[in-house]
C-alpha cells in the first residue's frame, strides 16, 4: 500500500531535491530560451528564486508545516529574479497558504494548495500569457483535482499523474505560442516547473540525493574593474553622523502585523532614530532603523515577536576606518583619479538627508550608469539582460533610499514584476514603478521627471513618453534557429527591436544599420546609439556617421554606453 500522506520533514526534502534538480538543470532551462541571445536567463533566474528558499529551508533542523511553509515563502519572496522566478515564488506563496494550516498533507489537501498557486501566481501577472508557465502550472493543478475528486489517495500515483499531466501540458506549448514552435523549443519556465517537480518526486520515492545547500551565490562586486571611485576623502571625514548605530533586524511575528502596530512601531522609531525602513509581511518584518540606542528599537520590537537576524553596525567607527584606508590608498596611488561618482551599491554612496522624491534605475555598463547618475538617479542596481536584480535587490534600495515617493525604472521586461513584487511588500514609502522595458526608456522617463507637478501626473507623463521610444538591441547568436522567418546560424548578429527580430547578417554594423532601417518612421526626430565595452569609438562614429546620412532630419546622437553582450543599444524617438 502506498504512502497517504507527507508530513513535514518529507516535505523539506522533496522541496530541496526540486530545487537541486532545477540547479542541475538550469543551463539546460536557460538554452530553451526562444530568441538564441547569450543572456538566455530563464533557468538562472529560477535556480536563484529557489535556491533563496532552499537555504532557508535547510537551516530548519526540526521543520513543522509552518516553519517550513514559512521558509519557503519568504525566502523564494525575496529571491526572485525575472517574471519566471517571480511567478515561481507566486506558486510558492499560494501553495504553503494552504498547508501551513495542516500537519500533514494528503491528495485533497495538495489539490487545494496547487489551486491556490495557480490564483496565487495568475493575480501576480497583469496579463497572464498562455503557453507559459501558468499553464502548466494550470494543467497540474487541474489534474490533481481531477485525482482527488476521483478519491485517488495512494500520493505515489498521485504525484506521479500530476508530473505526467504538467509534462503533456509542457509538450503543448509550442502550439499555444507560435515563436516556441517557429524556434523549435517549449516554454523555458514551464520546463523549470516540472524539473522542480520531478526532483521532488524523487526524494519522495526515496531515492539517494544530495540535499546539502552552499550560500546562495551573489552578483560579484566588480566596482574596483570598473574603476568606480570612493567619495571624496574630505567629504567622507567632515560627513556628519547624527545617529551612531545602523540597526537591522527581522521579527518573526507571534500574529499578524496590523496597520494600528506598524503606524505605532513606526512612530516610535522615528522619535528615536532615522532611516527608517519597515517592510512587512504575514509572518516577518525588516527593520531598518538608525539610531543611538539599537537596545531600545529591539525592545520595542519584542512586542511583537521573535528577533532574527540582527545587525548592527558603529557608522562612525565605519566612517573613520574608510577614510584612513582612502588616505592610505591616496598617498600610494601614483596617479589621482579623474572621477569621484561613488559605487552606486555602496550604501554610503546615497544621501541621508530627507527628500520628497527619489529614483532607482536598473543598469548594466558604466556609461550607462554615469548617464543616469548624471539625471539625479539616486541608486543604481547592477543588473539588466545578464543578471536581472532579485526583488530583495529592489527592497535593499528602496531601503538606503530616504524619500517618501521613490520611482523605479526597471528598464527591462523581465524585471517589472520583481519591481511590483518590491512595491507590495513596502508599506512606509510610496513606490511607483514605471514600466520600462530598455535602458533608452528608463532614460527618456527621467528626462520627462517635471519637479513642480503631482506624483500621479509624473508617473502618467512618463508612462506616456516611455510607449513613444523604439529600441534596436544587436549581439550575437548563440545557436542555430528560426525566428520571425528569419534564419538565424550560430555566431550571426541580430538586430533585436521591441517586437522581434529586425535584422540578421555576418557583419556587426551592417545589422546594427539595417535594424534602424526597420526601426524607423517619419515621426522620430533623435536617434541615440550607446555603444557597448568592445567597441571602439572610431567604430560606433562610422555607424553613427551613417546613419546621420540615412536619416538627415533626425539628430543623432553617439554615447558610450559600456554594456556587456549588446555591442549597440539604439533608440529612436
Amino acid at each position: 500500500m502506498g504512502l497517504n500522506v507527507i508530513d513535514a520533514k518529507m516535505l523539506s526534502k522533496m522541496f530541496l531535491a526540486g530545487a537541486k534538480n532545477l540547479e542541475h538543470k538550469k543551463e539546460w532551462i536557460n538554452e530553451l530560451n526562444v530568441f538564441p541571445v547569450p543572456d538566455g536567463d530563464t533557468g538562472t533566474n529560477m535556480s536563484m528564486t529557489i535556491m533563496s528558499a532552499a537555504k532557508e529551508v535547510a537551516a530548519i533542523a526540526e521543520p513543522d508545516m509552518v516553519s517550513l511553509a514559512k521558509a519557503i515563502s519568504s525566502g523564494s519572496l525575496r529571491g526572485a529574479r525575472g517574471n519566471s522566478g517571480v511567478i515561481l515564488s507566486q506558486l510558492f506563496r499560494g501553495f504553503t497558504k494552504v498547508i501551513k494550516e495542516y500537519d500533514e498533507i494528503n491528495a485533497a489537501i495538495l489539490a487545494s494548495a496547487c489551486d491556490k498557486a495557480v490564483e496565487t501566481a495568475y493575480k501576480a501577472v497583469m496579463k497572464p500569457k498562455e503557453g507559459t508557465i501558468l499553464t502548466v502550472a494550470k494543467g497540474a493543478a487541474k489534474r490533481a483535482n481531477d485525482l482527488a475528486m476521483a478519491g485517488e489517495k495512494d500520493l505515489e500515483v498521485f504525484i506521479s499523474e500530476v508530473i505526467k499531466e504538467a509534462d503533456a501540458v509542457l509538450a503543448q506549448t509550442p502550439e499555444m505560442l507560435p515563436v516556441l514552435k517557429q524556434a523549435g523549443v517549449v516554454d523555458s519556465g514551464g520546463q523549470g516547473l516540472v524539473e522542480v517537480l520531478r526532483g521532488a518526486y524523487d526524494a519522495f520515492l526515496g531515492k539517494e540525493l544530495d540535499l546539502s545547500f552552499a550560500a546562495v551565490p551573489q552578483k560579484a562586486d566588480t566596482s574596483k574593474e570598473k574603476g568606480m571611485m570612493t567619495p571624496g576623502i574630505e567629504a567622507q571625514a567632515n560627513a556628519e553622523i547624527k545617529f551612531c548605530y545602523c540597526t537591522q533586524f527581522l521579527i518573526m511575528l507571534n500574529k499578524p502585523f496590523n496597520i494600528k502596530q506598524e503606524m505605532d512601531f513606526k512612530e516610535y522609531l522615528s522619535s528615536i532614530g532615522d532611516s527608517i525602513v519597515v517592510v512587512a509581511d504575514d509572518e516577518i518584518v525588516k527593520v531598518h532603523v538608525h539610531t543611538n540606542d539599537p537596545g531600545l528599537a529591539m525592545q520595542k520590537a519584542l512586542r511583537y515577536g521573535s528577533l532574527t537576524t540582527i545587525i548592527i553596525e558603529n557608522m562612525r567607527l565605519e566612517r573613520d576606518e574608510k577614510v584612513s584606508d582612502m588616505m592610505e590608498k591616496q598617498m600610494q596611488s601614483t596617479e589621482l583619479p579623474d572621477r569621484t561618482t561613488p559605487d552606486s551599491n555602496d550604501s554610503e554612496a546615497v544621501s541621508s538627508e530627507h527628500k520628497d522624491t527619489g529614483f532607482i534605475a536598473v543598469s548594466i555598463g558604466e556609461g550607462m550608469n554615469e548617464i543616469f547618475r548624471s539625471l539625479g538617479v539616486d541608486y543604481i542596481i547592477e543588473g539588466g539582460q545578464t543578471m536581472n536584480p532579485s526583488t530583495e535587490d529592489m527592497l535593499n534600495a528602496i531601503e538606503k533610499i530616504n524619500a517618501d515617493n521613490i520611482f523605479i525604472f526597471p528598464n527591462n521586461k523581465n524585471i517589472i514584476l520583481a519591481a511590483n513584487q518590491a512595491k507590495q511588500l513596502t508599506t512606509d514609502k510610496n513606490i511607483i514603478v514605471i514600466p520600462t522595458k530598455t535602458v533608452p526608456q528608463g532614460i527618456t522617463a527621467i528626462i520627462n521627471y517635471v519637479p513642480d507637478i503631482s506624483i500621479a501626473e509624473n508617473e502618467a507623463v512618463m508612462s506616456e513618453e516611455v510607449r513613444h521610444v523604439a529600441t534596436g538591441q544587436v549581439t550575437y547568436a548563440v545557436r542555430d534557429t528560426m525566428i520571425d522567418n528569419k534564419e538565424i546560424h550560430q555566431g550571426d548578429f541580430m538586430g533585436i527591436g521591441d517586437q522581434g527580430i529586425l535584422a540578421v547578417g555576418t557583419d556587426l554594423h551592417t545589422v546594427a544599420f539595417n535594424m534602424v532601417k526597420e526601426m524607423m518612421s517619419d515621426a522620430y526626430e533623435l536617434i541615440s546609439i550607446y555603444y557597448g565595452d568592445i567597441i571602439k569609438e572610431e567604430q560606433a562614429q562610422k555607424l553613427a556617421d551613417l546613419i546621420q546620412a540615412e536619416f538627415g532630419s533626425c539628430d543623432v546622437e553617439l554615447q558610450f554606453g559600456g554594456q556587456p553582450i549588446y555591442s549597440y543599444i539604439i533608440s529612436a524617438e
